[in-house]
């Protein structure tokens, strides 16, 4: 069996600092994501697409969200697509990801913990509902008394580390799922990409980066491939998006010499200036060349004055040097 491994789609998802017109195109950029992946299923005739938890996110899904969804999902055309609830979107009865079962032809949402039947193996879901928590995830998988189907195990959450020992409640304990004979477990929760042990325990990671923490992230998706035996083949599918998300830092001159040449001059930045003396509108200037800047830091300035904490007496102190820079800027004097 062949699968396409994904998760945290957090379709809808909103972020507070991002200007409407650019969150607008942040969220068509997410579902354009989706066609990309169905683009990958049908380029490596998938036998099923498993996505692990987190389709929606529950403060930002609205009808406009839903129906890009639908016409995301439709371009998988009949390849199977197991959606699992994640903490961002529990599938209640009237949730957007339980309306997404709607959908005719091969779309599952797997709300129930019942096995999900594929082409040569079947796909066993742990849900989180109000009754079934981590906890005990896997305590409904049946033991394996043979190897005639490949069976895969979906889960979102925290995992425990292969072989470690601990009482944080609130963990999947993949271990228990592996002693039961499963062939491999496929996660959400954590956005970026990661084995978890032994190879065959993975987070794919998120579909884009959703925050400037995660910018130094390898977004993709994995590509599985398991036989009687176990798994043969696994392979990381990166997602490359018109915009990223990056952090750039230095003095401003540098950065705007460098944003006229900067083929990527449209990604979405957080921006970092070392300048250590005020400057007047930087981020009309850093727009002009990088017109997605949007968020501004200046801890150059915090380390040219020395202590970070200002009370009133340095506040008072430094009132003078600002008014100077300011007035340089404006006046050339």
């Amino acid at each position: 069996m062949k699968l396409l491994h994904t998760a945290d789609w957090q379709l809808g998802l909103r972020l507070n600092f991002v200007p409407g017109e650019q969150a607008a195109r942040l969220r068509a950029q997410r579902f354009d994501t989706v066609r990309h992946l169905a683009e990958l299923a049908r380029e490596h005739a998938v036998d099923a697409v498993v996505v692990a938890g987190d389709v929606f996110d529950d403060n930002g899904v609205g009808a406009d969200s839903i129906q890009q969804a639908r016409d995301a999902l439709r371009t998988f055309g009949d390849i199977p697509v197991v959606l699992l609830p994640g903490n961002h979107d529990p599938a209640t009865p009237d949730s957007a990801l339980a309306r997404l079962g709607e959908l005719p032809g091969a779309v599952h949402v797997a709300t129930a913990r019942e096995a999900i039947s594929l082409a040569g193996g079947e796909v066993y879901p742990c849900p989180l509902t109000s009754r079934h928590t981590y906890e005990d995830a896997a305590d409904w998988l049946p033991e394996r008394s043979d190897r005639d189907k490949v069976r895969v195990v979906v889960a979102h959450g925290g995992a425990l580390q292969f072989g470690e020992e601990t009482e944080a409640p609130n963990r999947l304990d993949v271990d228990r799922m592996l002693a039961r004979g499963y062939d491999y477990v496929a996660l959400g929760h954590l956005h970026g990409p990661q084995i978890r042990g032994v190879e065959h325990i993975r987070y794919s990671g998120s579909l884009l980066k959703y925050s400037f923490s995660e910018a130094t992230q390898r977004k993709g998706v994995t590509l599985v491939e398991v036989g009687s035996e176990g798994v043969t083949q696994i392979a990381h599918h990166p997602l490359l998006p018109r915009r990223d998300v990056r952090v750039l830092e230095g003095e401003l001159d540098q950065l705007l010499a460098q944003g006229a040449t900067d083929p990527h001059s449209d990604d979405y930045l957080l921006v970092r200036l070392t300048d250590r003396h005020a400057i007047l509108d930087p981020m009309g200037k850093l727009r002009a060349v990088y017109p997605n800047v949007l968020h501004l830091e200046k801890p150059g300035m915090l380390e040219a004055k020395g202590r970070q904490q200002l009370d009133r007496e340095r506040l008072a102190f430094s009132a003078l040097d600002m008014f100077s820079d300011f007035f340089a800027q404006t006046s050339g004097e």
